[in-house]
């Protein structure tokens, strides 16, 4: 009898014990623990990052709100301290143990966006591509100079800029320069459509081409209006045969863009960007022509402008000449008010 009661209690005692502790296996995979009554928030993971650092890591930012049950069913259950995969989370409001734990045991990432603009030197491309990405500027520029990767997407160390078109893409945290390389590359291609490619031809001009001189022409001028007009007359001196002498292939060959005013000393230099000394265009673009510059050249205003020069009033606009004769009096005009305005340089 004795034996029985013993039998029993022990069955009974056990069924309370399994129960209890089925009860908090299952708080700890389906209760909420993320972010309970907080905004969502991204975390991440690099290839450094240690379970133990993340788990306080995730408690001390107030991510988590139980760290034990978190670490019991990351490591216990999921094996996530031996999988995680580097990448940056979305974890939201009310996420459980598991559903949190999947996700980055997954290796799902939230994309990121990147956005560069007014680039002019490949130092200025990588550190702004780069600025939110796990890679930083100095191994991206590396890329930007390495010819076999080069090679691989069909550019050189001196069109490369050609390829990353301004804009804004979503790309992962994690990205390699490999990657992103891929990335522009097939923006490239899908931006040259047939369309696009057909202009190019009508005008003479190679989707490089096209880039080169749309690099010249965005440092020309701020008013993308006048894009066409200006387009115009670098084609009409192309055909020509005229040498281009575009300012601002001068001003990347000093690797100075601060220059106001162009004088002779800055023409003597000896660099296949110098458009007074070199006919044709220079070797690549001189910086990374955005869209509405590229849009400009592939819809050239077709007229009998061989010149322009900028406005005396500073509007920013320019005037167009057919003549050189006509050309020198505009360009007197704005050599005046240089030196009105003290500008000697």
């Amino acid at each position: 009898m004795k034996i029985r009661k013993r039998l029993i209690f022990a069955l009974v005692a056990g069924t309370v014990i399994l129960s209890t502790f089925s009860l908090y296996v299952y708080q700890m995979l389906y209760t909420p623990n993320v972010l309970v009554e907080r905004d969502a928030k991204v975390v991440y993971v690099s290839d450094s990052t240690d379970f133990t650092n993340f788990l306080k890591q995730l408690f001390n930012d107030k991510v988590i709100e139980d760290p034990a049950s978190f670490g019991f069913v990351a490591k216990a259950i999921l094996d996530y301290d031996e999988n995680m995969k580097p990448g940056r989370y979305l974890l939201t409001p009310n996420m459980t143990n598991l559903e949190a734990i999947r996700l980055l045991r997954s290796g799902a990432q939230t994309p990121i966006r990147i956005t560069f603009n007014n680039v002019r030197f490949k130092e200025d491309l990588a550190g702004k591509i780069t600025d939110n990405l796990e890679i930083d500027s100095v191994t991206f520029l590396k890329a930007l100079n390495n010819p076999e990767l080069l090679q691989k997407v069909g550019f050189t160390e001196s069109t490369i800029l050609a390829m990353f078109i301004p804009n804004t893409y979503e790309v992962y945290w994690t990205a390699t320069p490999e990657e992103l390389f891929d990335r522009m590359k097939s923006e490239y291609d899908r931006f040259w459509n047939e369309e696009r490619l057909a202009k190019a031809s009508k005008a003479g001009l190679t989707p490089l081409e096209v880039a080169t001189l749309a690099g010249i022409i965005q440092e020309e001028s701020n008013k993308p209006d006048e894009y066409p007009k200006i387009a115009g007359v670098y084609i009409n001196r192309l055909k020509k045969g005229m040498l281009l002498q575009a300012d601002p292939t001068l001003k990347f060959a000093l690797g100075d863009f601060t220059i106001k005013r162009v004088l002779n000393k800055h023409k003597e230099i000896d660099s296949p960007y110098n458009t007074y000394m070199y006919a044709g265009l220079p070797p690549g673009p001189i910086n990374c022509p955005e869209i509405k510059s590229l849009e400009g050249v592939l819809n050239y205003e077709d007229h009998g402008y061989y010149y322009f020069c900028a406005r005396p009033d500073f509007s920013g606009y320019h005037d167009f000449a057919s003549s050189l004769s006509e050309h020198l009096r505009n360009a007197n005009k704005y050599q005046r008010a240089l030196d009105r305005a003290k500008i000697y340089r």
